[in-house]
């Protein structure tokens, strides 16, 4: 019995020395920190590695998170300054430099920086209304973050960036905000087509004047080659009228074939017969019954019976040629009394072509 009580003894000993030796030794994880209170007051804060306390009088608090951290808040009703309350959620990264501070300046700062976020947020969105809250996200975030941290520095934390995930306005405001834009859309759509009409018609103009300009220079082009060719072709005729030599009577007999073209117009209701038409028709009439040049051919024929019956055909002629210049006189008399203003000037040029006629 005295053996088992002695080993016994022994066994507890052996466990009180291993308790002590794993409560004298701390190991603290890297980017963690543990704050040492000895006899109820703050001693030290073991650093990340291998330390070693005074067992059952130093006291080792829970380890404290040195990364960064982010917190995510719920969503917060805020006024705005036109008074309408939007849900704003915001996202807080943070990050714990001083881990005294955090145990023994504050006791939640969790609830601490939530708090805080809210009410600057208050203050910061009740100054703006909701289209320059809409918009203005960057401005919130700066100033949110700007107290913030001025706040939490005594506090062994600092703020390193403040988001707003997301800002819900009322579903009133929602439905007049998508008909806004809505309208938004619609204008520059109309806006656009106008643009596209307005550009087509400036090009389809464009186009046309280039047409135009075109068409009048093919056009000025046709007109140049024509009259270079309708002078060429009346300088060759000239040419040849005047390498041929034509006589006066020729040139008369042509002008009695294109004196009746001049009644040939739709409109024309009277014509007036030129003066020249008398002597034009005295000078046919003296071609047909004055003795033509005989030729070669004429001056050795055998008979007379040819001669006799071209005689009878100039005669025939010259009866065709008195009745027509009988006829134009009667119609330039008609003329001439229809316009008593020229009348006295064309009466003596009609009694000389008739004497002219009868002396003939």
């Amino acid at each position: 019995m005295e053996i088992s009580a002695a080993l016994l003894a022994g066994v507890l000993l052996a466990l009180l020395v291993v308790v002590t030796v794993l409560r004298a030794v701390r190991i603290v994880p890297q980017a963690r920190a543990r704050n040492v209170e000895r006899l109820g007051r703050y001693q030290r804060t073991l650093h990340p590695g291998l330390n070693f306390v005074i067992p059952y009088i130093d006291r080792v608090y829970p380890k404290i998170d040195l990364r960064e951290r982010v917190v995510s808040f719920k969503p917060q009703p805020v006024i705005t300054e036109d008074n309408l309350v939007v849900e704003i959620d915001t996202v807080v990264y943070f990050q714990v430099t001083d881990p005294r501070a955090a145990a023994y300046e504050i006791a939640d700062y969790l609830q601490a920086v939530e708090q805080l976020t809210v009410t600057t947020l208050r203050n910061v969105v009740g100054s703006m209304d909701l289209e320059r809250t809409l918009t203005s996200r960057d401005t919130i975030n700066s100033q949110l973050r700007g107290v913030l941290d001025d706040a939490t520095g005594k506090w062994g934390l600092r703020v390193n960036r403040v988001e707003i995930k997301a800002i819900d306005p009322p579903q009133t405001i929602k439905d007049a905000m998508e008909k806004q834009m809505r309208a938004e859309r619609d204008k520059r759509a109309v806006i656009l087509s106008a643009e596209g009409n307005r550009q087509s018609q400036i090009l389809s103009a464009e186009g046309e004047k280039q047409a135009a300009v075109l068409r009048a220079e093919g056009n000025r082009s046709a007109e140049i080659l024509k009259a270079e060719g309708q002078a060429r072709a009346i300088d060759q005729v000239f040419q040849a009228v005047h390498q041929n030599d034509p006589d006066p009577k020729l040139l008369a007999y042509q002008y009695l074939q294109v004196l009746p073209q001049l009644a040939q117009g739709a409109g024309n209701t009277f014509w007036v017969i030129p003066g020249e038409v008398t002597s034009a028709l005295h000078d046919v009439s003296r071609a047909f019954t004055e003795a033509l040049p005989k030729s070669t051919a004429t001056r050795e024929g055998p008979s007379d019976e040819p001669t006799a019956q071209a005689a009878e055909d100039a005669a025939r002629a010259a009866e065709a040629a008195e009745a027509a210049v009988a006829a134009a006189a009667e119609t330039n008399t008609a003329h001439r009394i229809a316009s008593p203003r020229s009348a006295p000037e064309a009466a003596p040029g009609r009694d000389e072509q008739r004497s002219h006629h009868a002396s003939g």
